[in-house]
């Protein structure tokens, strides 16, 4: 991140100090550029290193396994803030291909779609086609229950979960689990998990062993961002208190399309960025929504998420590595903007 960035942020969160949300001490860092970071697994320790810097061979092999995370497509959206977001999915896409070792599977958190119509998941289905990982694990956003509540989704992206969509697996010794806080989302509104996802989540946990990597995703973050639009789970307390005796636990949220981070415990939160668009800091703007940037600088705000569990005991860490970085190798061009 360049120093000017950093003096950006650094004013942004100022601006935010009487706001009247406890930040002190969370907000571990906001970036304005498109992240690039592979989640590898070796011993559940989170530790995160460039996507597309010092990504060597030998440094993937490092770890257990690695998976990807995208979030927030919204395939269907054609507004002038970015009138193709299939490119700079696409892009996204390239970048994961370009890995030199394959992840074993990728995470998408969400708003697959802009109205969840059929003929945006077809599109979305088409690119994912084309990637080097070939499992993909879903949850729904809200812009994917718009049409029908989410049946499209579920028929297409839900089988063998539970309720709207909620799900658990365990891969190489890390319990992944799967949430929906945007069933019967209002508009602006705090997301929500419901007692029936609470409950089927405590059994879930249930009888692990507290050694046991916990990763849990959801669409809307599962902590308190920024309530007056929306962004933060209203009943995630009681979500959280579930995982508290794990020794190691990485929430991985999207929907806000930038980068935050807080690190509370043993729990490290992380907020992905959007492969279609950017949205304003918190506070910044009277509302959430598209946020345009100039036409050269948009890719630069977009990416996706790689992260390393290494056994090292450091605290998660994000770097900056854009869609910027690949755009050369991408279908379509630089041109358009960011939109919600």
């Amino acid at each position: 991140m360049t120093d000017k960035n950093k003096d950006l942020i650094d004013q942004k969160l100022q601006d935010l100090n009487n706001d009247g949300v406890d930040r002190r001490g969370f907000l571990k860092c906001m970036a304005w550029a498109g992240t690039g970071l592979v989640w590898t697994m070796s011993g559940g320790i989170p530790v995160s290193r460039a996507f597309a810097k010092g990504h060597s061979k030998d440094a993937a092999k490092s770890g257990d396994f690695t998976f990807v995370q995208i979030s927030d497509s919204h395939i269907g959206f054609s507004k002038p803030a970015n009138p193709d977001v299939t490119a700079t999915l696409q892009t996204a896409i390239n970048k994961i291909n370009a890995m030199p070792h394959t992840p074993d599977f990728i995470i998408h958190t969400g708003d697959l779609s802009q109205l969840s119509k059929p003929s945006e998941f077809d599109t979305l289905d088409q690119v994912l086609k084309g990637a080097s990982a070939k499992q993909v694990f879903f949850v729904p956003g809200e812009h994917d229950m718009l049409s029908d509540n989410g049946e499209q989704f579920l028929q297409r992206y839900g089988k063998g979960t539970k309720g709207t969509g909620w799900s658990s697996f365990d891969h190489k010794g890390v319990h992944f689990v799967g949430l929906v806080n945007v069933a019967n989302l209002k508009a602006g509104g705090m997301g929500s998990l419901g007692n029936e996802q609470l409950e089927w989540l405590e059994n879930d946990l249930k009888g692990r062993s507290a050694s046991t990597p916990i990763v849990l995703f959801a669409h809307i973050p599962l902590w308190t961002i920024y309530p007056d639009w929306g962004w933060g789970t209203d009943d995630s307390e009681q979500a959280l208190s579930y995982v508290k005796r794990f020794g190691s636990v990485t929430v991985l949220n999207g929907h806000i399309h930038q980068i935050m981070q807080k690190v509370e415990g043993k729990v490290s939160f992380h907020t992905a960025m959007s492969t279609a668009f950017p949205q304003p800091a918190p506070g910044t703007a009277p509302s959430a929504g598209p946020m345009k940037v100039p036409a050269d600088q948009l890719r630069r705000m977009l990416g996706i998420t790689d992260v390393n569990y290494l056994v090292s005991g450091r605290s998660l860490a994000v770097v900056d590595s854009p869609l910027a970085d690949s755009a050369s190798s991408a279908s379509g061009s630089d041109s358009g903007s960011g939109g919600r």
